[in-house]
């Protein structure tokens, strides 16, 4: 997992983290650290997910259509008087 990394290194790297960080600050990090390497490993499988299963199919709504002969408008709305507009002199 590290790679050509003896024991004497891998002392070395936490001794400086320590003195770095403090022993305090320690289990914060590596708590957020691991939320992120989830958070990562789901949202690639969720890019995984959506390559190979295929989108689902929406079918097309239809509108009922109107006979040939009726009128577009409705008669409330052809008929609806409007007021004249107010002249300003």
């Amino acid at each position: 997992m590290f790679g050509n990394l003896g024991m004497g290194e891998l002392m070395v790297i936490l001794v400086i983290v320590l003195v770095l960080f403090g022993a305090k600050r320690i289990p914060e990090i590596s708590a957020s650290f691991g939320k992120g390497i989830r958070e990562f490993k789901k949202n690639v499988g969720d890019v995984e997910r959506s390559i190979t299963e295929p989108e689902p199919r929406v079918e097309p709504r239809v509108e009922p259509r109107l006979p040939a002969g009726e009128p577009i408008m409705r008669r409330d709305v052809a008929e609806e008087v409007r007021p004249e507009p107010k002249r300003l002199i």
